[in-house]
């Protein structure tokens, strides 16, 4: 049997950060480069090691064919903290890319976003411009200046068929209240060959509860707490599915068999099964 060091994009690597953004007073989007990341793709994720810190799974937000790959970083814990205050040529710890992708399908799509669940989104409907004849992306978050990368959604806007709808709860862009609301109206009025959803978990559960009543097929990147990342620690699984491995993109029928915990529960740092948030 393979160590599980040498599983593919397991072997951990250093690197240095090439630039960082700000995307708002909450996000800050880091690139680097390694090579292995040349041919990552939207919904993949990688480990990221800050020295002296912790290691952390994010998801990836850009990744190009000479291994310059981005991820997006919201403060919500020490380590984020940590790579907000990091600068260019700081050294850090990679390992990846790890996971399943989203299925690059042709037709009209739905995409649904809340947060910074946008991020793998965005890298999707950039591979995504090319094969499909219309999108629509609907870009949820609590206020304006929590809308992520609105920028460079114009910039794909005005290169393909793409449509996009944003929602605020507190009314201060687009429509107000959630972003499944727009999502219902949507699809009472179109149809889709696939829909896309990444963001909070009972925002996906809304999303995967609609496309089931309008007989659509969906798929969602789920988010659970991430050691290993190659299906060796059991930290992540959600029935019986690790997310590490078997996801994190899980399609309709996936998400059927663990309805029970999807949406609903997670594990805490020693295992037990907690209430959402």
């Amino acid at each position: 049997m393979l160590s599980a060091y040498r599983i593919a994009g397991n072997q951990f690597r250093t690197t240095r950060v090439l630039h960082v953004e700000t995307e708002s007073p909450t996000v800050k989007v880091l690139t680097f480069q390694d090579a292995q990341f040349a041919k990552a793709q939207p919904g993949q994720f990688l480990m990221l090691w800050i020295p002296g810190v912790d290691e952390i799974p994010l998801s990836i937000f850009d990744a190009y064919e000479d291994g310059h790959v981005s991820v997006a970083v919201k403060t919500v814990g020490e380590a984020t903290r940590a790579l907000h205050g990091a600068k260019s040529g700081d050294f850090l710890g990679v390992r990846g890319p790890f996971g399943n992708s989203f299925a690059l399908v042709k037709g009209k799509v739905l995409m649904v976003a809340g947060g910074t669940g946008s991020a793998p989104l965005l890298f999707l409907a950039k591979k995504l411009a090319s094969r499909i004849s219309k999108s629509v992306f609907v870009l949820g978050a609590k206020t304006k200046n929590e809308l992520l990368f609105m920028d460079r959604f114009q910039q794909i806007i005005v290169k393909s068929e793409i449509q996009l709808v944003t929602s605020t709860e507190d009314g201060s862009c687009g429509i107000t209240g959630l972003c499944t609301e727009p999502v219902q109206r949507i699809l009472n009025e179109e149809t889709f060959n696939m829909i896309y959803a990444c963001g909070p978990e009972k925002m996906i559960r809304r999303v995967f509860e609609l496309a089931e009543q309008h007989r659509t097929n969906s798929e969602a990147s789920l988010e659970r707490m991430m050691r290993c990342s190659i299906g060796l620690c059991g930290s992540c699984t959600i029935g019986k599915y690790r997310v590490c491995k078997d996801g994190p993109v899980f399609t309709s029928k996936q998400l059927r068999e663990v309805k029970t915990e999807f949406g609903k529960s997670k594990r805490d740092l020693t295992g037990r099964s907690v209430p959402l948030d």
